[in-house]
């Protein structure tokens, strides 16, 4: 059982729920629209907005996102050779711009080339159901992982299921069933937080605790930056989950994770303009 109960069955039954839907909804060749792409005006001007903020003032004085932080810790209890990382790191875009360079709705590429091959090669993403009372989709995601070991090399097959929650700008992920057969438990979650980061400048000794605050105390000035907060857990399958090869695929999942963060927070880099 892992750290978000009732994750595997909720997304099990959501999905058999809208299979036939779905099913058809393809076959019709009807193009699907995401949840973080049916924003409000109110929220897509304001992205505008900030957008235009972060480009002119990068234009005088470049923004810089420092290095992801990383905790690991391992468990040696029962649950044995289960590994817990938590990591923070900041994108310089507005929160909404954020999550969707996150969630990525247009499959697009962003990590770096590893021997002609893109660290993590985004396959195909499908929208399996969605409930807009809940404010909440699932998404059906297949990916390429690159790996190199002294002169070999190729890609590693996963695909994952993430419960996106624009409106929260949260997303619950987790492995499907019978995939990624050398991980017996891969899932997490990330969330997007709000970073008021010209509120010295302009809000003098206020701390603003709301957009609305730091609009106001800001002139509509302040941009606003994005902390991303991801909570993950996993553990090697019986047959990996021994050492040294339990060494290496814990040290290997922390490495690409990291180096991840480090190329979205590049893909954020490129869109406020270097």
């Amino acid at each position: 059982m892992g750290i978000f109960p009732g994750f595997g069955s909720w997304i099990n039954q959501n999905t058999q729920q809208s299979h036939d839907q779905g099913e058809s909804k393809r076959s019709g060749n009807v193009k699907q629209k995401s949840m973080s792409e049916e924003n409000t005006h109110e929220e897509r001007d304001e992205m505008k907005e900030q957008l235009k903020l972060w480009r002119d003032e990068n234009k005088k004085k470049q923004w810089y996102d420092p290095p992801p932080k990383v905790k690991v810790e391992t468990r040696n209890d029962l649950e044995w050779g289960l590994c817990h990382m938590q990591m923070e790191f900041t994108l310089g875009l507005p929160p909404q711009a954020a999550y969707d360079v996150l969630t990525n709705p247009d499959n697009q590429p962003y990590s770096k080339m590893i021997k002609n091959r893109e660290l993590l090669e985004n396959i195909s993403r499908k929208i399996e159901s969605e409930n807009k009372g809940k404010n909440s989709q699932i998404v059906d995601s297949e990916k390429a992982l690159s790996w190199n070991f002294l002169w070999w090399s190729g890609t590693i097959p996963i695909r994952l299921y993430f419960i996106e929650k624009p409106r929260e700008l949260a997303v619950l992920y987790g492995k499907q069933k019978n995939e990624m057969r050398y991980m017996a438990m891969f899932e997490g979650s990330y969330e997007v937080e709000p970073m008021y980061v010209d509120s010295e400048r302009f809000c003098k000794h206020m701390k603003p605790k709301s957009r609305e605050e730091y609009r106001k105390c800001s002139g509509g000035q302040g941009r606003i930056a994005s902390k991303v907060k991801l909570d993950q857990i996993f553990k090697p399958s019986p047959l990996f989950n021994v050492p040294p090869i339990s060494w290496f695929i814990r040290k290997v999942t922390v490495k690409t994770t990291k180096t991840l963060a480090e190329d979205l927070q590049t893909a954020s880099a490129v869109i406020r303009g270097i």
